[in-house]
């Protein structure tokens, strides 16, 4: 009997090209902003009212920072300090929550109808002024490309807290964020830093029933810490009702206790749960991928001060990452002014406040 001939099998390559998306239209935009926060939905709509095309990326959901802020967390400034796009922020307060800045970050978005493409991380910024080329990936491992004629890089730094780089770290009992006190009453809690995160962490959690203990290598509470809050701390610290180490610092995290060095020697404490609230950083790495270069002292990008273009021609710098190091110098107050600068010097480069000339989708 005669075998019967099978067809032709295409065979599948192990690695398939990557589909191009320029040619679509929502693909092309004038300004491309690399983060959703207060900063970043400032620019887009200043760049919106100059006339131009924005659109915004985020590997998290709408002012992903101040989701990640403690539940109950009440902001230190007052709320027309944290309006963006002439609209008014009211409040029933005079400071206003976290629930209060998502709710009206969220209406503000609607408002303008900002083009924010959310839960893509961008990959890779290549190209040149007029012809920058960025990757992201999605959710589902999905990769997008879009082509922009100019970057605002408005990324902030609350996605990457500062590392203890101590054995014990990586401990699923040890969390860089705070959230809520509930899981962690009748529990055995060390709070490590401060500042106002951790002040406000470990009064909050001494309030629902842990037992809090505060390291913090200063000499005591910092200076800055908000003004209805060290008050707070200090009577609790002093009552003896959360239990602090000034000068201080956690040697070793293990699974039932944590080691510290203390003035009066090495201590091990009984503990369930650690806190490193020890403040974050910019993602450095990215921003030098992207070209960006940085000032020795205090790593500032280098950019003009008066226009916030980097030393990459067409990329623009915006928000606490133009502060470098020092995160304690720009807040939504004065970064949420950064896009009225961009948005002026674009209007410049690109031809006035109404060109309306689309990307060469070829």
């Amino acid at each position: 009997m005669k075998t019967p001939t099978l067809p032709q099998v295409e065979q599948i390559p192990e690695t398939l090209p990557r589909t191009q998306l320029l040619a679509e239209p929502d693909s092309n935009t004038d300004v491309l902003i690399v983060g959703a926060g207060p900063t970043g939905l400032a620019c887009a709509i200043e760049i919106q009212k100059a006339g131009f095309k924005a659109l915004i990326i985020d590997k998290g959901c709408l002012v992903n920072s101040i989701y990640r802020y403690p539940t109950n967390m009440v902001f230190f400034t007052t709320p027309e300090l944290l309006e963006i796009g002439d609209i008014p922020f009211t409040t029933s307060a005079a400071k206003p929550t976290r629930l209060d800045a998502l709710e009206y970050y969220r209406r503000v978005a609607e408002h303008y109808h900002v083009d924010a493409r959310l839960y893509e991380w961008v990959k890779t910024i290549t190209g040149e002024d007029n012809d920058f080329r960025v990757a992201t990936s999605d959710r589902h491992g999905a990769i997008h490309d879009y082509r922009a004629r100019k970057i605002i890089l408005a990324t902030g730094y609350y996605d990457l807290a500062n590392q203890l780089e101590i054995p014990g770290e990586d401990l699923e009992k040890v969390f860089h964020y705070y959230r809520e006190p509930h899981p962690y009453f009748d529990t055995d809690v060390l709070v490590i830093g401060g500042k106002n995160s951790a002040a406000e962490a470990a009064l909050d959690l001494w309030r629902h029933g842990s037992r809090v203990t505060l390291v913090h290598r200063g000499a005591q509470i910092h200076n800055h810490v908000k003004y209805w809050v060290r008050p707070d701390i200090e009577n609790r610290i002093k009552a003896g009702q959360i239990t602090a180490h000034f000068n201080s610092t956690v040697q070793e995290i293990r699974e039932d206790c944590v080691v510290l060095r203390t003035p009066s020697g090495r201590l091990r404490l009984k503990n369930d749960f650690v806190f490193a609230l020890t403040g974050y950083h910019p993602d450095y790495d990215f921003l030098r991928s992207a070209g960006v270069e940085f000032a020795t002292e205090q790593m500032r990008p280098v950019c003009d001060p008066e226009t916030l273009e980097s030393n990459v021609l067409g990329m623009y710098v915006a928000g606490v990452i133009v502060a470098g190091s020092r995160t304690n110098e720009i807040f939504i107050e004065n970064g949420r002014f950064h896009g009225k600068l961009i948005a002026r010097h674009l209007a410049e480069k690109l031809g006035g406040s109404n060109p309306n000339f689309p990307l060469d989708a070829t």
